[in-house]
């Protein structure tokens, strides 16, 4: 049976970070961070929070050699932050991104054949990092329609297909189920191809429209849940979303999509 795990930086919002680590613990869910740069890393780790997924990078981009030294650079900066919090888990994207989330390097129209071969290289460089450090690496899709314009291989497609041709165990896909939905559709489908192909390094999901919690839009998240139960998934689901409401109502909402 899959974890549930909650982004901190999206609920209890009045509190500091290792408040908010300590209410998603307390409610029985896993913790997810982003920025670890931003946050007071000795106070999370005094915390009884387990971290399942926190940002794998500070600065870079995936197709030009200086952005990829960059975020090979600051990748292993991030695992030795992951290290003190004992996290598994260090989530890419195809470039980096500010603080609206738009891309510091953005790019017009679809990936180049020269940008796939200088991102498989360096995914690949990401996917040997994390073996030798012992974490995994995912790589998370994204929406260009609302959220996150101009971000390379930002599809669910694209996103699959470079992870694919590293296969290697430190790489894994970062299926954001909210992304998906806005760029793709066909949920359950892509949850089954991805997990016959065993790329899945977890999930994240929020509802369409609003990125609000699970139950609160048009996906159908239960249908969604008993579909992982069927194929045996035992990897997290994260819940990446702003609460419509109180924090401790949407963590309840969320359990209950995906519950079975």
């Amino acid at each position: 049976m899959y974890e549930l795990a909650v982004c901190a930086e999206m609920v209890f919002l009045d509190l500091p970070m290792d408040e908010r680590a300590r209410r998603v613990h307390d409610a029985g869910f896993q913790v997810e961070i982003w920025d670890w740069t931003r946050h007071d890393l000795d106070a999370l780790a005094r915390t009884p929070a387990e971290f399942s997924s926190m940002t794998g990078y500070v600065r870079g981009s995936l197709t030009d050699e200086e952005g990829a030294a960059e975020l090979l650079r600051t990748a292993e900066e991030s695992v030795r932050a992951a290290d003190q919090l004992g996290c598994p888990r260090l989530n890419l994207h195809g470039t980096g991104l500010d603080g609206r989330g738009l891309p510091l390097s953005p790019v017009t129209g679809e990936p180049t054949g020269a940008m796939w071969i200088a991102a498989h290289r360096t995914v690949t460089r990401i996917a040997e990092l994390g073996e030798s450090a012992g974490v995994v690496f995912t790589l998370e899709n994204l929406n260009t329609a609302v959220d996150h314009p101009g971000v390379p291989f930002a599809t669910a497609a694209d996103t699959l297909a470079l992870v694919q041709s590293v296969d290697r165990p430190g790489l894994r896909m970062n299926l954001d189920l909210y992304h998906a939905q806005i760029g793709e559709g066909n949920l359950i489908e892509l949850v089954r191809r991805a997990h016959a192909l065993d790329l899945i390094g977890e999930i994240q999901v929020a509802d369409v429209p609003g990125r609000r919690e699970p139950g609160t839009g048009e996906i159908n998240y239960p249908a969604v849940a008993r579909a992982l139960n069927e194929l045996g998934y035992e990897g997290t689901v994260a819940m990446e979303a702003w609460a419509s409401d109180d924090p401790e109502s949407a963590l309840d909402r969320f359990r209950a999509a995906f519950t079975v």
